[in-house]
This record gives structure tokens, C-alpha cells and sequence, in this order.
């Protein structure tokens, strides 16, 4: 559905409230061209964990703490870390 608007003067425009404070990409394809999506975006402090290395990491401990049980013996956990 094609709408018009028009650009306010101070640069914007609105899609309307039931988008209020949700994230978009616009991404310019050509100028005065543009593509809005509505999404969910990774912060750059984040950006890391979607590494594949990392998100290989992740999905491998996830996937340990999945299947092993939780121990409430601390002092055989300390043991094993201090090699005793």
C-alpha cells in the first residue's frame, strides 16, 4: 500500500503510532530511495557474540549446561578447578 506523506521541516516523518518507539533500518538503496524495516538489532557491544567462533562457543556451553546436572557440591567444583 503506497501512502504519501510529507517531510515535516524538521526532517521526519511519521508512520504512524502504532510504530511508536520501535527500532527501524532504513536503508537508502538509491538517493531520495528508501527501505524502512521494523525489527530487533544487535548492539555494537554485542556484535561479538553473533561471531561464528563465538556463537560456536555459546552453542557448545549451552548445550553442556543443557545436559549436565547442577552440582551443589562446592567443595569437589573447587577441588576439580585447583587440580585436587
Amino acid at each position: 500500500m503506497s501512502v504519501i506523506k510529507t517531510i515535516g521541516s524538521n526532517g521526519q516523518i511519521s508512520l504512524g503510532k502504532e510504530h511508536a518507539g520501535k527500532s527501524v533500518l532504513v536503508d537508502e538503496v538509491e538517493p531520495g530511495v528508501w527501505v524502512v524495516k521494523i525489527g530487533q538489532f544487535v548492539p555494537d557491544s554485542e556484535r561479538w557474540l553473533h561471531a561464528p567462533e563465538a556463537k560456536a562457543k555459546l552453542d557448545e556451553a549451552i548445550a553442556w549446561a543443557e545436559k549436565t546436572r547442577p552440582s551443589d557440591n562446592l567443595a569437589e567444583i573447587e577441588a576439580q578447578i585447583h587440580g585436587g
